[in-house]
């Protein structure tokens, strides 16, 4: 049975979702999952956000408490013993700290890369306005302005299909597949009033990505978070159809 191996908490969870032809995920889908669609249609997400009081194995690690991540996720799910597990993977991760990046990389085979990020957090008089910077030639943002007031999520809605997912899985190779559980409560949206990007997809993502500059958001939201629990891995080595839980 998997252990705790960070605890912390995701905060002000700024969220820009694209419908995709799903075919530009398949060499990027772990073996043994799917592609979840959403109504008939297959979302990217951008996600900007603040990781805060981390915690490693129980363990505050100093100067690494409290950091940006930015990344590219889409949505899966994996069948295990007739429960539809709901998860995430990653096309890449960003974060200010090394250390992170090394620690994911080597223990959850993750896709993360070291910039620097920047946040700000304005509360004005009727709203919140959130802002996510990274640079890797030049400075990129992408912004949201929303209420004040967040508000449950909608059963059947957009956000939720986009926020209840409560697993992460990395392809390692094409017979093994890194599955970990991410525990939190349900989340909190706010209305959405503006968003704007700056944020060039081919020079963060590359090439296979680069339509994005020109694409259209479907759906924007900020996510207030919640205190967060990740579990320690699980490997999964398919032969066949043979899964050998290690």
């Amino acid at each position: 049975m998997a252990t705790t191996f960070l605890t912390g908490e995701w905060r002000k969870l700024v969220m820009i979702n694209y419908i995709i032809d799903k075919r530009i995920l398949e060499k990027h889908l772990p073996k043994g999952t799917e592609i979840e669609l959403f109504e008939g249609k297959c979302y990217i997400s951008l996600i900007g956000f603040m990781f805060m009081n981390t915690k490693l194995k129980g363990i505050p690690i100093p100067f690494h408490r409290n950091f940006e991540e930015i990344n590219l996720r889409f949505y899966v799910t994996r069948e295990e013993n007739g429960i539809k597990k709901r998860g995430v993977v990653f096309i890449k991760e960003i974060v200010p700290k090394p250390a992170i990046t090394i620690i994911a990389n080597s223990l959850y085979n993750e896709k993360y890369e070291t910039l620097p990020i920047k946040y700000q957090w304005i509360e004005q008089e009727n709203s919140l306005v959130i802002i996510y910077h990274t640079k890797r030639k030049n400075w990129q943002s992408f912004s949201i302005k929303t209420s004040k007031e967040a508000f449950d999520i909608a059963v059947g809605s957009k956000a939720e299909f986009i926020t209840e997912h409560y697993w992460g899985y990395n392809k390692f190779n094409n017979l093994k597949t890194i599955e970990y559980n991410v525990k939190h409560p349900r989340w909190k949206v706010y209305d959405t009033l503006h968003y704007e990007t700056h944020f060039d997809f081919n020079e963060m993502y590359g090439e296979e990505f680069a339509f994005l500059n020109t694409l259209k958001a479907d759906a924007v939201f900020l996510a207030e978070g919640s205190e967060v629990e990740i579990m320690g891995l699980n490997k999964l080595v398919f032969k066949t159809e043979q899964v050998i839980n290690l």
